[in-house]
């Protein structure tokens, strides 16, 4: 079995060499055969160089520059591209990951789970990163089920056939875990130890909080929807035009008893949302237009005799 790191990096040139170490020390503790693809993300400082003096040292380093900062969904995504192994790791660059938690991650894909999660029980970040992570894994769990307390952990385990079938853009990365649940696989989570930054600065703001909800929301009508959209915007459109439809009704009974409506904002409201619920129905239907070359997609297969 081989298991390939992919390690996405963005100005961490201080951290890389001791996370490398780490890294070598534990896969040649237990003599796994193994790769580190570390994404270097367009890095302003000298990572690409350092990289390449590690690659002497390192022989099973393979290191992929970007020509600019893409974002971590796209190191992600090349990286599980080039990725060659059975079992893929993925660990942030800032050493907060322990590797040393790596055998535990993999023990668990080996009783029968497809990923495994690492979740920060103690965790040494600031706070406004730890209570919109709290937030989001809290709603997260009551939207989809999926009893994960730390969804954005970036140590995570995943046999290499999973990672073919998740969508892996914007940010959608973060929720990559729904995904894999949402498509069947076999999800989990063990405790792991989470350290202090030691060098530089986080690179994630109090801003992905909002971004995280946008994002949530893409999440939610990807997996429910994606395949049925007139469910959705046809369901809501067919709520907005029976409103709409019963104010006008009511409207046109109190116009025939003789009373002026002309002037009324109640008739601009129901004409309002009438025109709309059926934009929004019409809207369904041309996005299950656009969208019937796909359904006929075969669902992930775990056996077959």
């Amino acid at each position: 079995m081989k298991i390939s790191f992919v390690i996405p990096s963005f100005n961490e040139a201080e951290s890389l060499p001791e996370l490398l170490r780490q890294i070598d020390s534990v896969g040649h503790a237990h003599a796994w055969n193994y790769e580190i693809i570390i994404i270097d993300d367009g890095s302003t400082d000298n990572t690409f160089t350092l990289l390449s003096q590690q690659k002497n040292i390192y022989p099973r380093l393979h290191v992929i520059r970007f020509r600019r900062n893409q974002g971590k969904a796209a190191c992600l995504s090349v990286g599980f591209l080039k990725a060659t192994g059975d079992r893929v790791i993925t660990l942030d660059a800032d050493l907060q990951d322990d590797p040393q938690d790596i055998p535990r991650l993999l023990k668990k894909i080996e009783e029968g789970f497809d990923a495994v999660t690492g979740w920060k029980f103690e965790r040494h970040d600031p706070w406004h990163k730890v209570l919109p992570s709290h937030v989001i894994n809290g709603i997260v769990r009551a939207m989809f089920g999926l009893r994960i307390h730390d969804m954005n952990c970036g140590l995570k385990a995943f046999r290499k056939e999973v990672l073919g079938q998740l969508p892996i853009y914007g940010d959608l990365y973060r929720y990559i875990l729904i995904f894999a649940h949402s498509r069947g696989f076999k999800v989990t989570e063990i405790p792991t130890t989470h350290h202090s930054r030691k060098f530089g600065v986080s690179k994630y703001g109090f801003s992905r909080f909002a971004k995280g909800f946008f994002d949530l929301f893409t999440v939610f009508f990807l997996i429910k929807y994606s395949k049925k959209p007139l469910h959705f915007f046809g369901g809501l459109g067919l709520a907005l035009s029976s409103f709409g439809g019963l104010i006008l009704v009511y409207l046109a009974i109190v116009h025939f008893t003789g009373q002026s409506i002309g002037d009324r904002p109640l008739l601009l409201l129901g004409i309002l949302l009438f025109l709309t619920g059926l934009q929004f129905v019409m809207t369904g239907f041309i996005a299950e237009l656009l969208t019937s070359h796909t359904k006929n997609q075969e669902p992930p297969i775990d056996k077959e005799i």
